[in-house]
């Protein structure tokens, strides 16, 4: 009886994986049998791919490269205020992306405070718009996604550990041979294949800073297809590539990280005995200092431009805001119920952590459109506008869930397992005694992004909403297209409260396990 191997049970995870399949597949298969023969890949789309690719790569690369000594800092530090720097760093990622761009732009655009005081100094301008501009978007975005998600490996590090280490006389260089080093070829490659796969899914970013057709990306290409030509078959062509180019990072990915972990602790505060001395110290707040300035300034600028708007915002706008709550609790939800068994499953096969993968390397518009073509001979898309944008959004931030998820539901059953055999404790039962306790701070985490992607997005609902179901960001895009930039900062304003308050409310179990 004690040497019990712990069954997981997969069935459950591949019901989920398996719907999640089926709605990305099919209705990518949809869009592709209604559309007509097309003239397959031209000139541009191969263009496009090929920049796709480049500044993935790049955009991937950087993120995770400035995310490592960030997430370093902040595990080894602890002052006032850590907690809520921790929180405010995850602002960027939860932005609504063309809100985030107004940012950037006021930063670093021709008339950004960046250009005015080069100007001020007699140095040459800096142009935001090109290859850098997309690259360095990405980057505002993806750089607190990578330091939360190679943090919370930080933070999962079991603190005796770190008290043998400092019994043994570990130096900088012992801590980053056999602790540090570790944990990040666990954690590193699934990050950089997340936030790769993003990268290549980008559209807005490429719309407003890709600078012509030399700085398009694949997602662009495809809203091209579908916006000017009408072209289905060339549109699924490019999502099949997408979706392609992202599996094959998956799997390089899976296959670079390491399965293993540190095992369980007896979750004790973590002392940290490697982090003393001047430099050390200035080096790591300084990092904090400058990652905080990059990200936070523009979003600041956001606050301080829309700020007068809120006054002139219209009523719809705010019933606007009820709905996109409500679609945002019910992305959620559906998220919660689908991530979960995937990751436990996962714990026994790795190959349900790829699955995931498909929302990002899904195109929503194609998503949208293939639920379009199904649904419209049995019933009206038009009415079904709201559910359909929460289970699109759902699967989208599904992704990131697991990501979060997978690692620390492995860890609890390697730890746990063999003891919950023994005591004979599966099922529900193990469900909620034994894992849902230890994933508390990790389904915060999980749940804030999800509520707050989801109340930011614009995708799914511009193609199937009329004029009196909108959504608080494609009300404000209807402002900026009446031409009142005023009311449109105002709700700018109104949708980044939101988003980051939802973020807060459901991550306040996750910020409170990253300072345990």
């Amino acid at each position: 009886m004690a040497g019990r191997a712990f069954q997981v049970r997969r069935w459950p995870g591949g019901v989920a994986a398996g719907l999640v399949a089926m709605l990305i597949l099919g209705t990518l298969l949809a869009v592709a049998l209604r559309a007509e023969a097309g003239r397959g890949l031209g000139p541009s789309d191969w263009a496009a791919i090929r920049f796709t690719l480049w500044q993935a790569v790049l955009s991937s690369t950087l993120s995770v490269m400035l995310a490592v000594p960030v997430a370093r800092a902040l595990a080894r530090r602890a002052f006032w205020g850590r907690r809520l720097v921790i929180a405010f760093l995850g602002a960027p990622f939860i932005l609504p992306v063309i809100v985030a761009v107004l940012g950037l732009l006021s930063v670093f655009g021709r008339g950004g405070i960046l250009n005015v005081a080069l100007r001020f100094v007699g140095l040459p301008e800096v142009t935001v718009y090109g290859l850098h501009g997309v690259v360095l978007a990405h980057v505002f975005f993806n750089l607190p996604l990578a330091t939360r998600l190679i943090l919370q490996a930080w933070q999962e590090i079991p603190a005796e550990r770190f008290r043998l280490a400092a019994q043994l006389g570990f130096g900088a260089r012992d801590m980053a041979r056999v602790i540090e080093r570790p944990m990040l070829r666990r954690v590193v490659p699934l990050a950089a294949a997340v936030i790769f796969a993003l990268c290549i899914s980008s559209f807005t970013v490429a719309l407003t800073l890709g600078g012509g057709p030399r700085a398009t990306t694949v997602e662009l290409a495809i809203y091209e297809a579908f916006h000017f030509e009408f072209d289905l078959g060339r549109a699924a062509l490019l999502a099949l590539v997408q979706i392609v180019l992202v599996g094959v990072a998956a799997v390089l990915a899976l296959r670079a990280s390491v399965a293993e972990g540190f095992g369980a602790g007896m979750d004790r505060v973590v002392t940290r005995w490697d982090s003393g001395g001047l430099r050390q110290i200035s080096l790591d707040f300084g990092v904090i200092v400058a990652a905080s300035l990059f990200l936070l300034v523009p979003i600041l600028m956001v606050v301080v431009e829309g700020a007068a708007g809120l006054w002139r915002m219209p009523v719809q706008v705010w019933s606007a805001a009820g709905v996109s709550l409500a679609v945002a609790l019910v992305s959620t939800a559906i998220m919660l119920v689908l991530a979960l068994p995937i990751a436990i499953a996962a714990a026994a096969w790795r190959g349900f952590e790829a699955v995931g993968l498909l929302g990002i390397a899904a195109s929503p518009l194609v998503v949208g459109v293939g639920l379009f073509i199904v649904i419209f001979p049995i019933a009206d898309p038009f009415t079904l506008a709201l559910p359909i944008t929460a289970l699109v959004n759902a699967v989208m931030a599904l992704p990131f869930a697991l990501r979060i998820l997978v690692g620390p539901v492995r860890d609890v059953v390697a730890g746990y397992g063999r003891l919950s055999a023994t005591l004979g404790i599966g099922g529900w039962a193990w469900l909620r005694l034994i894992l849902l306790p230890r994933l508390r701070g990790p389904l915060g985490f999980a749940a804030g992004l999800t509520a707050a992607l989801s109340m930011g997005d614009l995708g799914v609902i511009a193609l199937f909403a009329d004029a009196e179901t909108a959504t608080l960001p494609l009300q404000m895009y209807r402002l900026m297209g009446s031409y009142q930039m005023e009311a449109a900062a105002g709700a700018a304003v109104l949708l980044l409260g939101l988003s980051f308050g939802l973020f807060w409310v459901f991550d306040r179990g996750g910020r409170n396990h990253v300072d345990a």
